[in-house]
């Protein structure tokens, strides 16, 4: 049953790529399995039975010696949500949905998530600390922590809201350049969140995103 949970978790992991994060479109070849299963943090068995998931509901296609194609039935995905992500809302408003959102999405995260979605989470959030310190762009890594949550509440809502929140994620990324209390209180908010979730405490990490999105509330000026 936990081994059907997780390749039904890496399943929709690799549809967020292709459908939210645009990684890969119609007719594009996904990364070998090596890759793949690196990036996601999962056995090859696990990977392979993911990818034949998606092959079931003819969302990709394995071609014999070639590898594995995305078919054009992903463009038949709901698009509603993605038309709301691509409305322009003010960061307030993002932010708040942040705070509706996310500590409950770091809650369920605790109870329900796998091993691997943790380890996943937890990978995320160390690049992110490398990448601060480095003075390297940390979007596309923030994106990543805050969606490996999602996926792990196992509530394919949540994951739907992902795109929404992507903005408000980038708006804070380009708003906190500016400030070096926001990049400090990124980097331990992030710790406590990644502790929590580590040990699977629950109410701890859904305070410690609470803490995390009011942090960055007030240092960017957006109340």
């Amino acid at each position: 049953m936990k081994n059907k949970m997780l390749s039904q978790s890496v399943a929709d992991s690799i549809l967020s790529m292709i459908t939210i994060e645009k990684r890969f479109s119609v007719g594009d070849k996904l990364p070998n399995e090596i890759e793949l299963s690196e990036e996601l943090n999962v056995s090859r068995t696990t990977l392979r039975e993911a990818v034949r998931i998606l092959v079931a509901y003819n969302l990709l296609e394995i071609r014999r010696g070639k590898g594995t194609y995305v078919t054009k039935k992903v463009l038949e995905q709901p698009q509603d949500l993605e038309q709301l992500s691509a409305v322009k809302v003010n960061a307030k408003d993002l932010y708040e949905m942040r705070l509706i959102f996310e500590p409950e999405a770091a809650y369920l995260a605790a109870v329900r998530g796998t091993d691997a979605e943790i380890k996943r989470i937890l990978d995320y959030g160390k690049r992110i600390e490398d990448e601060i310190r480095n003075g390297k762009d940390r979007t596309e890594d923030e994106h990543s922590f805050h969606k490996a949550i999602a996926q792990a509440t196992h509530n394919e809502f949540m994951n739907k809201l992902m795109p929404i929140l992507y903005q408000a994620i980038s708006k804070g990324v380009v708003l906190s350049a500016q400030s070096e209390n926001v990049i400090n209180n990124t980097i331990g908010d992030h710790r406590m969140i990644m502790e929590f979730l580590e040990q699977r405490n629950a109410e701890g990490a859904k305070n410690a995103m609470k803490i995390h999105i009011m942090h960055a509330i007030k240092e960017l000026n957006i109340e």
